[in-house]
């Protein structure tokens, strides 16, 4: 069966890919144990699941959770379809259940922001965006996946006290300060929580992800190395962790909307508006 597949993000802990089936073969798959965790999400299309024994259809509103120790068995009897696979490791999944890796067997119907964000992840891995901010989309994806599914278990790690919430959203602020390049996973062990605990907790207390967080902090040291003179945008670009220097063009774009260039042209502007403000005002005589 022709399949095509694009990794969105790839690490020890979390997987997500996006994968085309074209022109599968009709009837059912060979039985096939699964080995690891999965969530799969049908984008376009319909196909069925059967998974010891037990058959679920899967259409685009719904998810089919991959437990490992099961066996399972596939049919596309509507032809070619794709989905979206998101593989998570033991220990991720135990941080995301609140210490219990125990998933119980079921179909979890989505709502419309799992679609949305569902395309945003594959969006933005298309995007150029990287490795901390897939990480982050990928786990926010599961998470509510897996609330619909086991609701209590999911919200059972988030610290209940505001003052808690806030100091452990300081720490992280303060960590980002000190070294824009960390890792989603190495910022979460700076401030001792999980990684989607942490995502979780700091949306909360900002109102937006650690990853835009992340973002403007970029583009305001940009901002700022451009207004002192800085015109060295390439190694600007690779300094403060951008893809290039057109990555960071279009960061910039979208969060100011103005590009390093257009930026220097305004400040320069403003910089010999005052300069001629300044010579008309010493050029006045002084009233007697």
């Amino acid at each position: 069966m022709p399949v095509e597949r694009l990794c969105l993000l790839r690490d020890d802990d979390v997987y997500s890919a996006e994968v085309d089936c074209r022109h599968p073969p009709r009837g059912w798959t060979q039985v096939r144990p699964m080995q690891v965790f999965g969530l799969v999400m049908v984008r376009r299309g319909l196909f069925l699941a059967r998974a010891d024994g037990v058959e679920q259809v899967l259409d685009p509103l719904s998810v089919y959770v991959e437990r490992p120790g099961g066996e399972h068995q596939f049919a596309h009897p509507c032809g070619g379809d794709s989905y979206t696979e998101i593989v998570l490791s033991e220990p991720r999944l135990v941080e995301l259940l609140a210490g219990d890796p125990t998933v119980p067997q079921g179909l979890v119907f989505t709502t419309p922001r799992m679609t949305v964000r569902q395309r945003m992840l594959a969006a933005r891995a298309r995007g150029r965006a990287d490795a901390f901010e897939l990480t982050e989309l990928t786990l926010e994806l599961a998470s509510e996946i897996l609330s619909a599914l086991v609701p209590e278990r999911v919200v059972a790690g988030i610290p209940v006290r505001v003052s808690a919430r806030r100091r452990l959203v300081d720490s992280a602020r303060a960590a980002l300060a000190a070294d824009l390049g960390s890792s989603l996973d190495d910022l979460a062990r700076t401030v001792g929580c999980s990684p989607h605990h942490l995502s979780r907790i700091f949306r909360e207390v900002t109102g937006e992800g650690l990853a835009r967080y992340r973002i403007r902090l970029k583009v305001v040291r940009a901002l700022d190395r451009i207004s002192q003179g800085d015109t060295g945008l390439a190694s600007l670009a690779a300094e403060l962790g951008f893809a290039d220097q057109a990555h960071m063009t279009n960061t910039m774009r979208r969060s100011i909307g103005l590009t390093p260039g257009a930026l220097r042209a305004l400040l320069a502007a403003e910089a010999a508006e005052a300069a001629e403000a300044a010579e008309a005002a010493g050029g006045r005589c002084p009233r007697r």
